[in-house]
């Protein structure tokens, strides 16, 4: 599982460090993270796929968090006793707290009725 999140957010990093790394010619004495190498790669892929290069930032972008959901679901699926059991305790928790709530208020509504009836 390791190995599948790091070939899977190693290449989105570098796909996207350099996007934006390019994008704002931050390039550091370097071509490829220049605007120029940019606008020359979105040239060649709209080209080639027949679309207009700033049309693909997007569908990349999509693209990338429909994989990410899918990996996400896929851990979930892997992890599905665990985060049962975590939203079991997480309720539980939640519901003794509720009637904690529930019992100091009737006990401070209580306690103020008798202070009303006390001071009348």
């Amino acid at each position: 599982m390791r190995s599948f999140l790091i070939f899977w957010a190693g290449p989105l990093s570098f796909l996207w460090g350099w996007y934006f790394l390019s994008y704002y010619d931050l390039s550091m004495g370097m071509y490829f993270f220049s605007r120029e190498m940019h606008d020359l790669v979105f040239t060649i892929y709209g080209n080639i796929l027949g679309i207009a290069p700033d049309s693909i930032p997007p569908l990349v972008a999509r693209a990338c968090i429909v994989d990410t959901g899918l990996v996400l679901c896929l851990i979930a699926f892997r992890r599905r006793k665990q985060i049962i059991a975590w939203v079991k305790v997480f309720r539980a928790n939640r519901a003794a707290a509720a009637r904690a709530n529930r019992a100091a208020v009737a006990n401070a509504a209580l306690a103020y009725s008798k202070e009303l009836s006390s001071a009348s």
